[in-house]
């Protein structure tokens, strides 16, 4: 039976129509089903201000969402058909069902499960800046899970490969003239149908823009539609996920630099923009007179809320309590982007994005006098820190973990994933200070903790907190609770760390003469709202820190950014009081004029957030959300000076870089 049916010479173009039916129904109710797991996307849920609840709102949503379906699969389908120069016989109805079927399943997998860490913000770009700006070492970093699924996929390919053998052997292929069919005209009919409505999905409820705008097949339409309706160049057309409203003007379209009192709001957020008062980056300031020392410590991933933080009854960070307590503690401070590169250059070189060559610490210390020594767990030539800082330039000593990298926690040896383990850095420094006289210059001394990085736990780690880790391979926000202290038993080693390093300080006499700063790069999210890591949405656990020194008076009437340490280092050094102005702190997803989204952080935990590409506002800590377009009161005060300031920032910026 099986036998005849293949080798019926109408088989393609009789069951096509029922193949296309079943993909059609299968493909969609895996796909919404998912997307309704993880947005909320009919249901609601935490923070979901979006949901396709009403009867209208479906129903647009569904003749969008089918349409784009049926053009995917009538498209290939006619691809298929013209390769094979045949739609009777059985391989262009194999190949549908398995490419189409297939491909859609996959990506839905990998989409479904990068999501299930990473916050829906996430791209290539973002994922890029993740890697240091580079895309292959933020692949790299994945490596282990990509090689499974690279190998998986290879098998699968193979075996693809078999059955088609075997059934082209078992059932021959039967090859037609192929003229225009109807599937082709069909194709250009849904192509057009949808392209037109497509441009009124922008004027239709932002719910089913935001839906639409997150299922795959709509997502592939929308890019080419987006191409073709881009008349103005500008990159934006009537299709984009930031819709251009201006599409004949290429001065006005989403994320354009908006023009300050010209009476045009060129980015289409905010108005006209009014520019707020900002920051300069500090000149380089030298240091005279008596200079005490500079110790410096980052710890990877140190959230803010690690000051106060008990597992098991146990404090995680005795020895930073202890310094914070006898010293300033200002808390939260915010990195202003989220992930590493971006905030060490924040933090030493006092803007939000220094330029290469700018005024840093590292310049300014260095002709200060200082002797200055590197000893990080990380490579600090990774996203080009050590060259946008002169990191490497003005060291005296450097060791880093592209340098120790022999002796890395893990067997990857791609920079994003080399960790080296503290007590390698240490033993480092105390090789080289062990002689006295080493103290008789002053020192600027730069070290970088690397253990409460992801996956928070490597081999020979003590369990101090704990009694088993979570591994690598079990990370799931359903053991969410497990992760959680396997995050908190490292920064309690990271902690103890500390504590040796500052036994050193004061047994060589240093302690008393010496700034000492410690702070995180960022903070973590771990599955607190369904989402794992840091950089990819604003919120407190990602974006705070901690700001702890050995000296007394340093205090800030509202949140501070990285961008205001270098200030405040370099009071405390000349023994001033560091004058820290109450002021919102800017933070982005992503490059600073090329955002997926703002945020700014004052008063004690107000929160500000936009998405730009869905227009979603939020008061975080209330975990409010609306559309930005239909706010009032406080809500739309508090996003208008948001995106004042971000406009504000991005002149500032472009000004740094042609002053003319």
């Amino acid at each position: 039976m099986m036998r005849s049916l293949f080798t019926r010479s109408d088989i393609g173009g009789k069951h096509f129509w029922g193949v296309f039916l079943v993909l059609i129904c299968v493909l969609a109710a895996l796909e919404l089903a998912l997307a309704d797991r993880k947005y909320g996307l009919f249901t609601g849920g935490f923070g979901q201000s979006q949901a396709i609840d009403t009867f209208g709102e479906r129903a647009i949503f569904l003749i969008g969402y089918i349409s784009s379906m049926a053009m995917l699969v009538i498209g290939t389908w006619w691809i298929i058909v013209r390769l094979f120069r045949s739609q009777r016989s059985w391989p262009p109805l194999f190949f549908l069902a398995t490419i189409v079927g297939g491909t859609y399943i996959l990506l839905l997998a990998l989409t479904f499960q990068l999501h299930q860490y990473f916050s829906d913000t996430i791209s290539f770009t973002l994922m890029a800046n993740l890697g240091g700006g580079s895309l292959a070492d933020a692949l790299l970093f994945a490596s282990n899970e990509i090689f499974l699924g690279i190998a998986a996929l290879v098998v699968g390919l193979l075996a693809y490969i078999h059955i088609f053998r075997l059934l082209s052997r078992k059932f021959p292929v039967r090859a037609y003239h192929i003229a225009w069919s109807a599937h082709g005209r069909t194709f250009i009919g849904l192509f057009l149908s949808t392209l037109l409505l497509a441009t009124a999905v922008p004027a239709a409820p932002a719910d089913v823009r935001n839906g639409l705008n997150r299922t795959l097949a709509w997502g592939l339409f929308a890019r080419a539609a987006n191409r073709l309706t881009d008349f103005d160049n500008d990159g934006y057309g009537w299709i984009s996920g930031m819709p251009d409203r201006h599409p004949f003007n290429g001065a006005r379209y989403p994320l354009a630099l908006d023009i300050p009192g010209n009476g045009i709001d060129e980015d289409g957020f905010g108005g006209d923009l009014q520019l707020a008062a900002t920051t300069p980056q500090p000149p380089i300031t030298l240091i005279s007179g008596k200079r005490p020392h500079l110790v410096l410590i980052v710890m990877e991933s140190a959230r803010y809320d690690v000051i106060g933080k008990r597992i098991n009854g146990k404090p995680v960070a005795p020895n930073l309590e202890a310094i914070a307590k006898s010293g300033s503690l200002v808390s939260p401070a915010f990195s202003h982007v989220g992930f590493t590169t971006a905030s060490l250059k924040s933090l030493f070189g006092g803007a939000l994005q220094p330029a290469r060559g700018s005024p840093s610490l590292f310049r300014e210390l260095k002709s200060s006098g200082y002797e200055i020594a590197v000893f990080s767990g990380q490579p600090e030539d990774f996203g080009d820190i050590s060259t946008t800082v002169g990191m490497r330039d003005n060291a005296n000593i450097f060791i880093d973990g592209d340098r120790l990298k022999h002796l890395r926690a893990f067997s990857n040896s791609a920079q994003g994933s080399i960790l080296i383990d503290e007590k390698h850095l240490l033993k480092a420094f105390a090789d080289e200070y062990q002689q006295p006289t080493k103290w008789d210059q002053p020192q600027f001394l730069y070290f970088n903790f690397q253990s409460p990085h992801f996956p928070y736990f490597h081999e020979g780690m003590p369990l101090t907190l704990i009694d088993k880790p979570l591994p690598r391979s079990e990370i799931g926000a359903d053991k969410r609770d497990q992760l959680q202290q396997t995050y908190w038993n490292a920064v309690h080693y990271s902690d103890r760390q500390l504590g040796a390093l500052v036994s050193r300080l004061k047994r060589d006499g240093v302690w008393d003469n010496s700034v000492v700063v410690i702070t995180g790069d960022h903070g973590e999210d771990l599955f607190e709202e369904g989402f794992l890591g840091h950089g990819h949405n604003i919120n407190i656990r990602q974006n705070a820190t901690f700001f702890v020194t050995n000296r007394l008076g340093v205090a800030a009437d509202g949140p501070i950014g990285m961008s205001d340490y270098r200030a405040i280092i370099l009071s405390l050094l000349r023994n001033e009081k560091p004058d820290i102005p109450a002021k919102p702190v800017l933070m982005t997803v992503g490059d600073l004029n090329r955002p997926t989204q703002i945020g700014i952080a004052e008063g004690a935990s107000n929160i500000t957030s936009l998405r730009l590409d869905t227009g979603e506002a939020c008061m975080v800590e209330k975990g409010q959300c609306a559309n930005a377009n239909g706010l009032a009161g406080d809500f739309k005060h508090r996003v208008d000076r948001l995106v004042r300031i971000w406009g504000s920032a991005r002149w500032q910026d472009r000004a740094k870089q042609a002053p003319d």
